[in-house]
């Protein structure tokens, strides 16, 4: 039996913010690596946590996304429904108590447990300096992107050992420590520049993308998908003998 744990790194932009070119990912057929496991993926109705699910069930995997907002998950589900692969969803603003609850009702209702928590959702309220952040910037990065997953790693925690087989996408090095003897792997993914609605405030910017092409010879930006493939590895067994690890999926990523 395997168990990980495991975040998406969310936090301030900074113009100075390292990355880039991706590599593709190497299309390999793992196809049921994921087999009847059990995955909850929040923010996952786009962008990079989109690619997750999608990547996820087609190794195998039962998935249940979720977003904030219902006609994005009715959206997103439909769309993974209608590649045959086995998708649920629900409305989760991973900041609400009660949304979280429903969270945790719906993969119970539908599954009687779970494998996989990729923590995904996450907001980026400024770009610019994190010295001149407001208190209100702070209070909302820290509650969404730090509080809220822990909250749900503690609510669906009981139901994951259980099944005596977990993983999750987290934080820090002392979750991986707390929860090593339950055999609980715990790693961080950190994204460099993806092409997504969370960093276009970055890419779209046309000066400073193009300077940062110059200076860094990237010839293109990161994809969700090239995140995907690294999420189902950390998921896999094949990840079994790896915990407490930050992992960049950055293309140059030098100052990540």
């Amino acid at each position: 039996m395997f168990q990980a744990v495991a975040w998406v790194r969310r936090g301030l932009f900074h113009f100075r913010a390292g990355l880039s070119v991706r590599m593709n990912s190497t299309a390999i057929d793992r196809k049921g690596v994921l087999a009847n496991r059990v995955a909850v993926i929040t923010g996952s109705t786009e962008g990079i946590g989109f690619a997750i699910a999608r990547r996820l069930a087609q190794d195998g995997a039962h998935v249940v996304i979720s977003s904030r907002k219902q006609q994005n998950v009715d959206r997103a589900v439909a769309a993974l429904q209608g590649e045959g692969l086995s998708v649920t969803g629900t409305v989760c603003h991973v900041g609400k108590a009660e949304d979280r609850e429903r969270l945790v009702a719906t993969v119970l209702e539908h599954y009687g447990g779970l494998d996989f928590l990729v923590c995904n959702a996450g907001v980026n309220p400024l770009v610019g300096s994190t010295l001149k952040a407001s208190e209100e910037v702070w209070d909302k990065i820290l509650s969404v992107n730090v509080k809220s997953p822990a909250l749900l790693l503690s609510q669906l925690l009981p139901h994951m050992e259980n099944r005596g087989k977990t993983a999750i996408l987290g934080l820090t090095r002392t979750l991986s420590l707390e929860l090593a003897p339950k055999g609980i792997r715990v790693n961080c993914l950190v994204p460099g520049i993806i092409k997504t609605n969370f960093s276009k405030v970055i890419h779209q910017d046309e000066l400073y993308w193009n300077n940062f092409k110059r200076q860094h010879q990237v010839q293109r930006l990161g994809q969700p998908e090239d995140c995907a493939g690294i999420v189902s590895f950390l998921c896999s067994p094949d990840a079994s003998y790896i915990t407490g690890e930050n992992i960049v999926v950055g293309g140059f990523s030098s100052r990540l």
